[in-house]
């Protein structure tokens, strides 16, 4: 089985935010991610990382305006300097959690404008992001999010990700492969998996129920059959990385956890 991150934005929400990284342990979860870790102070965060041997593996970067409707800054025109001052708050927090890789939050096409006229400019803020990140010793990541979850969303497929990160040409940006995103959007999960993952581009996945987004164990993803078909082409390029659950419970967070410990679909 791959290692499963458990996503303390979407799982555990029955507590207070702080107490879901003790919740998580006792559930055997050695790894965490969440959206957002800035309403809380880095060294509180790192306590509960510490006091509960977890360890953190994924945040994104401040997002612009959440309330407004903001979902990054990355391809907004006008707004560089802001990205830029969000992931240098973003590599602060990395340091201080130990955590290895950040999400570069794409953000939303402006009205009246079209993804191909801003692709210059989210190359060219990805490319400036990534030398940020190098000379913190962490990586960055890009993720095709779909447009029912989110309208307008500037980056919506695997294709497109992997060709942002070739043109980019920065070592440490990878893709951000989330199996519930790509299901809706493209399809043909298993065969994308064994197509990008041993290019090195691949840098986490994430999961969740397809329509639902709820346990992986419920919609029309089988994925049993896709953690195995993780855990083979890991083993044969060598990937290490992790499996965050960014799934919202159908009902308590740990009464639905059967899914994680039933083993591989093959005997």
């Amino acid at each position: 089985m791959p290692r499963f991150a458990a996503n303390l934005s979407m799982l555990y929400t029955e507590l207070p935010f702080l107490e879901r990284f003790a919740a998580a342990a006792a559930d055997g979860f050695e790894a965490v991610e969440y959206l957002f870790p800035y309403d809380f102070a880095p060294a509180d965060l790192a306590a509960r990382l510490r006091d509960h041997g977890l360890q953190q593996v994924l945040f994104n970067t401040p997002p612009g305006d959440w309330a407004a409707g903001e979902r990054g800054l990355a391809c907004l025109p006008g707004r560089e300097a802001g990205f830029r001052d969000a992931v240098a708050k973003a590599l602060d927090y990395a340091q201080a959690l130990d955590c290895p890789r950040i999400h570069l939050m794409a953000g939303l096409v402006p009205e009246g404008r079209t993804r191909d006229e801003l692709r210059p400019l989210y190359i060219d803020n990805l490319r400036r992001a990534a030398e940020m990140a190098a000379q913190a010793g962490r990586e960055v990541l890009i993720e095709p999010i779909n447009t029912r979850d989110i309208p307008g969303f500037f980056l919506n497929r695997q294709d497109e990700a992997h060709a942002i990160v070739q043109a980019v040409g920065a070592p440490n940006l990878r893709v951000q492969m989330d199996l519930y995103h790509c299901q809706i959007v493209e399809g043909d999960v298993a065969m994308k998996i064994r197509q990008y993952l041993p290019t090195g581009r691949v840098g986490h996945f994430q999961i969740a129920g397809v329509p639902g987004r709820h346990e992986p164990d419920v919609g029309e993803l089988h994925h049993p059959y896709l953690f195995d078909v993780i855990d083979e082409v890991a083993a044969q390029c060598g990937w290490q990385g992790w499996v965050g659950c960014e799934y919202r419970p159908a009902g308590g967070t740990r009464e639905g956890l059967g899914w994680m410990r039933r083993g591989p679909s093959r005997p």
